[in-house]
């Protein structure tokens, strides 16, 4: 059996070390770097590979991809850098903090030839991966309403607000169920603490009759992580706060029009089995086989510049700020 590609984190924070253990795990990390050198260090003993600066680790022929979790404002240079190198990437979310520069690593991407994948990581959840199939078979019927809510005591992050930190999770389920952009958008955000929005509502209209809508929020005093999908035939939802034989419920309720109007007979929800396996290894074997056969990923890169268009299209700009 060859052996899996040579790859390097960039960025060893909160997420970053969770793919630092993960490719440990799966035999394919060559490299660690952190613009914190004594973090990178002690990642880099710990798993025993090297510690390296991230020009080093650009410019080093024996890495051949690179995963990088760094702070948002600075993704969209070290991706850039590192395919101009010829390294392939997964690139976590946000990809960029603009359009602009979205587009410019999707263009560098192609002209480069590389596998450059974007980190969204719940497309690659079981749950998830079942309500998909269950949508392309058309066991829901044709869709008309998704809507998430993502809410919850979250981080705060002084250039992120809670529609670029908390949304890019539920945009990426919403465009793979959808199958296509959305045709509008429009958002609405609320700043509590100071200038940047601490819930943001988003209201997406795509081709045909199919809406969807996406609350965020990091200041709610409970934890909700929560995807409804509505069609003709039944209602499905991804809860992944739930217990994992609970994750996916499909409710096939029965609504039908008589004399008196419109009226609904619920029953109880039907609970689909998933495998339980971590997201982020999933991710990171779909990454490495791409690597290896050349497969285009599921999330390619292209993914990460459509949320960032709604993202922007979506954002509300506050000039309050904290006396």
């Amino acid at each position: 059996m060859s052996k899996p590609p040579r790859i390097a984190v960039l960025g060893c924070g909160q997420w970053g070390r969770n793919h630092v253990r993960t490719l440990a795990g799966l035999g394919a990390l060559a490299a660690v770097s952190d613009r914190n050198r004594d973090r990178a260090a002690e990642f880099a003993e710990t798993y025993q590979v090297r510690a390296l600066d991230p020009e080093m680790l650009f410019a080093d022929p024996a890495i051949d991809a690179i995963v990088i979790a760094l702070p948002p404002h600075h993704q969209a240079e070290s991706a850039g850098a590192a395919i101009a190198a010829g390294k392939h990437v997964l690139v976590e979310k946000p990809i960029a903090l603009s359009v602009d520069d979205a587009e410019r690593i999707v263009d560098a991407a192609r002209k480069a030839g590389i596998v450059a994948m974007t980190g969204h990581i719940l497309r690659y959840h079981p749950a998830f991966e079942a309500l998909q199939a269950m949508v392309e078979r058309g066991e829901l019927g044709t869709l008309g309403y998704i809507h998430s809510h993502r809410v919850g005591l979250g981080r705060f992050h002084p250039e992120n607000d809670a529609l670029w930190d908390i949304a890019p999770h539920d945009l990426s389920l919403i465009l793979a169920l959808s199958g296509s952009e959305p045709i509008s958008v429009h958002g609405e955000g609320t700043a509590v603490l100071e200038h940047l929005s601490d819930f943001a509502h988003l209201h997406l209209a795509f081709p045909g009759d199919l809406r969807a809508h996406v609350f965020t929020a990091r200041l709610n005093p409970y934890r909700e992580r929560r995807l409804t999908v509505v069609g003709s035939r039944a209602m499905a939802v991804y809860d992944d706060v739930a217990p994992w034989a609970q994750k996916l419920a499909v409710y096939e309720h029965d609504i039908f029009r008589d004399a008196s109007g419109w009226r609904s007979e619920t029953h109880e929800p039907r609970y689909v089995a998933t495998a339980e396996h971590m997201p982020l290894t999933r991710e990171l074997e779909h990454f490495i086989a791409c690597i290896e056969t050349g497969e285009r990923p599921r999330t390619p890169i292209e993914d990460g510049l459509a949320v960032i268009r709604i993202l922007e299209a979506g954002t509300v700009r506050h000039e309050r700020s904290v006396e």
